[in-house]
């Protein structure tokens, strides 16, 4: 099914808010003067995070002004069926200390399910989108595109896992089965973050998962991951990026990473 031309024009949109946020991001990268704050939840919070978010919200504000926007660092705004969410920087702890691995997530959900996504990693010159039923690629722009396909490996043996933070799955109650199936699977590296989800998505990878995960770090992540031929759900193998956490697979593997991680429970 082609997406529809509204949907079109909104995947436009999200290469055009992609760009300025690059030019932001990149433009404060390494600053030596760098300004960073501490949340309430105790995650840092960079002055382009929020320059980021604002710019974006000021862009929706302009051309979607119906529309309702969650975000990372603001609160939510609006009531409608059509609501952007947007990771202004997926990998702030990356960005404050010169690691180039974080992104820009937006996402656009429409009623239940998530129908476009833009993750644009500038510092790493990558960009990944999807719309629903239109598939999802990788590229420089829309018209310097290349389609990508998740991989078709099927045994756990042959896999390759990527994950974040170790010590996350132990916090979970999950950590004996997470280092079960770490250790059956053929390699597992900490990617982190949403790459470990674009590479999924792009066949490198095979398994990504994380335990503790917002709406604004997985709604992009969910669609891109689908369009390529996978499966996206939660921890509890429910469909969609609405947690508890997120198990991303090439979908062959999907039934036996959800019983490795509930191993443990």
């Amino acid at each position: 099914m082609a997406r529809s031309k509204a949907l079109t024009d909104d995947l436009r949109l999200m290469h055009l808010m992609a760009d300025d946020a690059d030019s932001l991001s990149m433009n404060r990268f390494k600053a030596l003067d760098l300004q960073v704050n501490t949340k309430p939840d105790a995650t840092p919070v960079t002055e382009t995070d929020t320059a980021i978010e604002e710019a974006i919200r000021r862009t929706l504000s302009r051309t979607r002004p119906r529309d309702a926007v969650h975000g990372e660092e603001f609160d939510d705004t609006g009531q409608s069926d059509r609501r952007w969410i947007i990771d202004p920087i997926d990998g702030t702890k990356n960005y404050l200390r010169g690691v180039p691995v974080w992104a820009t997530l937006i996402a656009l959900q429409v009623e239940d399910e998530i129908a476009a996504a833009v993750v644009s990693a500038p510092s790493l010159g990558r960009r990944w989108w999807a719309s629903s039923g239109d598939g999802a690629f990788t590229g420089r722009s829309i018209l310097n595109a290349s389609e990508i396909r998740v991989s078709k490996v099927g045994s756990l043996q042959d896999a390759s896992m990527s994950y974040s933070d170790v010590g996350e799955w132990v916090d979970s109650g999950r950590g004996q089965g997470f280092v079960d199936l770490m250790r059956e699977c053929w390699r597992s590296r900490a990617y982190g973050d949403f790459w470990s989800y674009m590479l999924v998505a792009e066949g490198s990878v095979d398994i990504a998962c994380e335990p503790d995960l917002e709406l604004y770090d997985m709604a992009a992540l969910d669609i891109i991951v689908r369009e390529a031929g996978g499966t996206f759900t939660n921890l509890e193998g429910q469909d969609g990026p609405w947690g508890p956490g997120a198990v991303a697979t090439n979908g062959a593997l999907h039934p036996v990473v959800l019983d490795a991680l509930r191993a443990s429970r």
